[in-house]
């Protein structure tokens, strides 16, 4: 099933394909632009302003919290009845160090509140709080996308495999324009999207 999108597509793979290339293009605006300094770090509203920015030319649910429940394999995401809530408690947990940091993105991507970019939005996020609280970021390139993302599925009931993994990929080159680009091309071919290069956008 394709996601209904303001661009009318109707063929998946186009739009994946679509979705990619502006996103990643507005990904780097970010970047470039500091269009994020407003906001509270670690805050659902800044959360919530990296996935409007990153996918409003493509969906109507862009930085909307979502109204479906989800599920991946057997794990379902927090309910829609409790969402609301859920984002509240998230934002009051503490995020001074780097085990509070990670604990505090294990339970968003839980909550996983948008219907589509998650994990997309989240990383981005995730080295916001990162760079704000330890002077550090997490250089994506060097996670293993298998490790990640199975550390990340064992994550709501063992954190400690995905904390060892990012731990070992903190560097302190937090205003690294490539590094930045790379990270996005990791995070983006994580969830199966390689045909841009962010540089090359």
């Amino acid at each position: 099933m394709v996601l209904e999108n303001k661009l009318h597509l109707t063929d998946s793979v186009e739009l994946a394909r679509i979705e990619e290339k502006i996103s990643k293009k507005k990904a780097i605006e970010l970047f470039e632009n500091h269009l994020l300094n407003q906001y509270e770090v670690g805050s659902y509203k800044l959360l919530s302003a990296i996935h409007a920015y990153l996918f409003e030319e493509i969906y109507e649910f862009a930085g909307k919290i979502r109204t479906v429940n989800m599920a991946k394999g057997h794990f379902r995401f927090a309910s829609v009845m409790y969402l609301e809530e859920a984002l509240k408690n998230i934002e009051k947990m503490p995020q001074s160090t780097f085990d509070e940091i990670i604990e505090k993105y294990i339970e968003m991507n839980i909550a996983h509140p948008f219907r589509e970019g998650n994990g997309r939005s989240a990383r981005i996020w995730l080295n916001l709080l990162l760079k704000k609280e330890l002077q550090q970021v997490i250089d994506w390139s060097k996670v293993d996308k298998e490790d990640y993302l199975l550390a990340m599925k064992r994550s709501p009931i063992k954190d400690v495999e995905i904390k060892h993994l990012l731990k070992q990929a903190l560097t302190n080159d937090i205003h690294n324009r490539v590094l930045y680009m790379k990270g996005i091309d990791y995070s983006y071919y994580y969830e199966g999207y390689t045909i841009y290069k962010a540089e090359e956008l």
